[in-house]
């Protein structure tokens, strides 16, 4: 991961470099900031880095020859493919990040004039990106601002609009809170649907009137001659539709399945840094560490280690995973999670989190293991969502009435 945080409007580099600050935990390896005055205002971008890939060569943000800035946190996995479709453009990293100025560049060289959604312009070379990212890039020609997320929101962007017009964005909230003029708030209709569907159902965060660049979305933002950020507009660039097929022939589809799987586990596994596996005994995560076993010794790379935290030595998952790692004879290192683990790390837990999520004691206990050798973590997630396979989906209805329940109880909540 890596931290980005930025201001359209009212802005300063020293605030920004600050907001940053803020994030360095999830960027240890460095940071830097840009900043632009404008006409009717200014803008300032911070970054705090993780180094994945091109490693002494990549610091951001990054500018380009045609008068574009990015600031990014995540991966983009084609960038080979988008270096060989944008061979004009002048390369000056090795490092995936570039890949989104290149296709912008293209974009604003071929397209010339923009309609009056810009977004809308610029979805189309969104779409050819393949990776992760939460990225904010600034056009000092066209004086616009872009904020992006992937299809699936694997990364974070969040932004506010402060009352004198300013917009601010960054990777966390806690970035908000090295600016003076912004007051942390509860939002309680956004805890209440929390707690009643254990998950989020929109942009909301728990903070009132901060607000997540929505998956799949390209937003275009500019100052107007009140020196206020306006948004000129929101596309959504990803039109991939899964529909379910009307028959299952598994002697086919299955190997469609797997060889999809295994391609998008190479895609992953591109690193300058020390990878490790997520290894939670159940399918998702014994797949990914059977096939990274597999990718690695036919690329002639060094097999990813596995990682296991359990609440004790009998728990069905922590056998299982020691199956797994035993039968591809892979290195494995384990933890049992202490009974007062969660009580002792509580104060940590909430200020990395920042919203409710109960998996925060299994996973950051892991992290926190596997951050001692390993950059990167590969897991297994999503399976469950594919293909049905939590018991809710199979008892709709009494989850709807458990849903329903919680509300109600929840109605008239006095957060005072």
């Amino acid at each position: 991961v890596c931290g980005i945080s930025g201001i359209l409007g009212n802005a300063d580099q020293a605030t920004a470099l600050a907001m940053a600050a803020c994030l360095r935990h999830r960027g240890p390896d460095g940071g830097g900031g840009f900043y632009d005055e404008l006409e009717h205002g200014s803008v300032a971008f911070g970054h705090a880095r993780l180094s994945i890939v091109d490693i002494e060569g990549s610091s951001q943000p990054i500018e380009s020859d045609h008068g574009a800035v990015l600031v990014q946190n995540g991966e983009i996995y084609n960038q080979l493919e988008l270096r060989s479709r944008c061979n004009a453009y002048p390369w000056r990293t090795s490092g995936d990040s570039e890949a989104i100025l290149a296709l912008h560049r293209k974009a604003i060289l071929t397209a010339g004039s923009f309609s009056e959604d810009p977004s809308s312009d610029h979805a189309g070379w969104v779409s050819l990106l393949d990776g992760i990212w939460g990225f904010a890039l600034w056009d000092r020609e066209r004086r616009e601002l872009l904020l992006s997320r992937d299809p699936m929101g694997v990364k974070p962007l969040l932004r506010t609009l402060l009352p004198d017009g300013t917009l601010l964005f960054a990777s966390e909230v806690k970035a908000f809170h090295a600016h003076p003029e912004f007051t942390a708030r509860p939002d309680i209709d956004a805890l209440t649907v929390r707690l009643a569907y254990e998950y989020p159902l929109d942009s909301t965060t728990l903070f009132l009137g901060v607000t997540q660049v929505a998956p799949g979305t390209i937003e275009s933002w500019s100052l107007n001659e009140d020196g206020r950020a306006v948004l000129n507009g929101v596309s959504k660039y990803s039109r991939d539709i899964i529909s379910p097929a009307e028959h299952w022939d598994p002697s086919a589809q299955a190997r469609i399945l797997l060889d999809s799987f295994r391609d998008g586990l190479e895609d992953r596994m591109m690193s300058d840094v020390p990878i490790g596996i997520v290894l939670s005994g159940g399918l998702d995560s014994s797949l990914v560490a059977a096939l990274a076993h597999q990718v690695s010794l036919s690329a002639g790379k060094p097999v990813p280690e596995c990682w296991t935290v359990a609440s004790s030595e009998d728990n069905p998952d922590f056998v299982a995973s020691e199956m797994v790692a035993q039968h591809h004879d892979l290195g494995h290192h384990t933890r049992i999670i202490e009974e007062d683990a969660f009580w002792k790390g509580l104060p940590s837990f909430v200020a990395s989190g920042e919203d409710l999520d109960v998996t925060v004691l299994f996973w950051q206990t892991l992290f926190e293991e596997m951050s001692k050798q390993v950059t990167v973590g590969l897991c297994g997630q999503g399976a469950d969502e594919l293909h049905g396979g939590y018991a809710r989906y199979r008892e709709l209805d009494e989850h709807s009435r458990l849903v329903s329940n919680r509300l109600s109880l929840a109605h008239g909540f006095d957060p005072s």
